[in-house]
């Protein structure tokens, strides 16, 4: 095993857990859609009162506010997707930094997810703190927020 092997497969395990995560969050988004969705349809019957046509338009807007987070899920897939995840020495879209003893996916923003026992979190390229380590590699500082931070790992 060369020592790029090991980063190599550790970065894929990290990448395979993101889009996990993020396809995870897209079916939960869709269920919540589907189900307001169907509950808005009234039924065949001739005569609907009025709780009827409100739960109906109730249901109808709650299914419009999950259209956004599955139209959003789906467009970070699409991203986790087009990124180039190869190992790097820079920090860049789909590079894995570790600063201030915490792990990172440069791509688009996460909850925290766990891969063999380590915490990561997705941070988006349009992130402040991204934009303050763009380019820079391990052993660079850089500063966020007044605080100096060092880059600790980059894969």
């Amino acid at each position: 095993m060369t020592a790029r092997t090991e980063p190599a497969a550790r970065k894929k395990a990290i990448v395979d857990r993101l889009m996990s995560l993020e396809a995870q969050e897209l079916a939960t988004a869709q269920a919540h859609y589907d189900a307001f969705l169907r509950d808005s349809q009234l039924d065949d019957r001739e005569g609907h009162d009025k709780d009827d046509i409100a739960a109906s338009r109730e249901n109808a807007d709650l299914a419009a506010a999950f259209d956004a987070p599955v139209h959003a899920h789906h467009a970070k897939i699409d991203v986790i997707e087009n990124t180039d995840f190869s190992l790097t020495d820079t920090v860049r879209p789909g590079a894995v930094i570790r600063f201030n003893n915490r792990s990172f996916v440069v791509c688009v923003s996460t909850t925290r997810f766990e891969v063999d026992g380590r915490t990561y979190m997705g941070i988006s390229t349009q992130s402040p703190i991204y934009l303050a380590m763009a380019g820079l590699q391990q052993g660079d500082f850089f500063t966020h927020n007044g605080t100096e931070f060092e880059v600790q790992e980059v894969l």
